[in-house]
């Protein structure tokens, strides 16, 4: 009867497994920094995408003004260049209105710190 050999095979590399850039938290030895870290990324996050939103807006907005302005009277081409522009402003404000809409539900349900994660994971669990 054979007998089957077990392999090891070495999934992580020598060391063990260290994190890069700035979640990693290189050189950090004090693991209470790493909600701040954390709050900083999604603070950042969130900072982004909003600053893309805008941006988009400001292309959608152009590009529906300058369909409006060279429809030439076409009914058809002027309701769609209205469509477009009333569309971009009314995603502008669903993302500006999301981030206070967050933070009312937060305060409805009695979670203050939904917009600071760190801080309310640290109080979940005291």
């Amino acid at each position: 009867m054979p007998i089957m050999q077990v392999f090891q095979v070495p999934i992580f590399p020598p060391g063990g497994l260290r994190g890069k850039g700035p979640l990693g938290l290189e050189g950090i030895t004090d693991s209470t920094k790493a909600g701040g870290v954390f709050n900083k990324f999604i603070s950042t996050t969130i900072g982004v995408m909003t600053i893309i939103a805008i941006i988009w807006f400001i292309v959608q907005f152009f590009s529906g003004a300058v369909a409006i302005v060279s429809s030439s009277g076409d009914k058809q081409k002027l309701s769609e260049a209205k469509g477009k522009i009333t569309s971009a402003l009314i995603g502008l404000v669903v993302v500006v209105a999301a981030i206070f809409l967050v933070e009312l539900i937060g305060k409805i349900l009695g979670i203050d710190l939904i917009l600071n994660p760190a801080e309310f994971v640290t109080n979940v669990w005291k």
